[in-house]
């Protein structure tokens, strides 16, 4: 048998099987298990680099606000919001950055207001923040 073949064969199995997961697809079922997925730049540079770092940027004091207060308004868990730490997301001269999936919005923030409005806005009422999107 050809790797092609193979390939076909497989992909035609995990598909099929997939096909059942909670009346979705495999791909729709991975998607939904958060309906937000929210991911902060918390990259370090050294001192002196070329480039920026958010973690210069108080990064990881509100990428911990912003899982505290979406925990406080209950909205963390399966099927809600995911807040995560990520390492560079390479739009360094942007930032500090972080990046709202399903939707690949890319926002920029200043301060605890800023990720307020995102969370209040985008993540609870589904309206991206326009004047903090990158």
């Amino acid at each position: 048998m050809s790797a092609l073949f193979l390939r076909q064969v497989l992909h035609r199995a995990v598909t099929e099987a997939a096909a059942d997961y909670n009346g979705s697809t495999l791909q729709e079922a991975v998607v939904s298990y958060y309906s937000h997925h929210v991911f902060f730049c918390l990259n370090q540079r050294e001192p002196g680099a070329d480039r920026p770092s958010c973690a210069n940027c108080n990064a990881q004091a509100m990428q911990e606000h912003a899982k505290k207060r979406v925990k406080q308004l209950g909205l963390a868990g399966a099927g809600k919001v995911r807040i995560n730490k990520a390492g560079c997301l390479d739009r360094c001269e942007e930032g500090p950055v972080l990046v709202v999936y399903p939707e690949g919005v890319w926002y920029t923030y200043f301060d605890k207001t800023d990720i307020d409005e995102i969370i209040d806005s985008h993540l609870v009422r589904g309206e991206p923040v326009s004047r903090l999107m990158i």
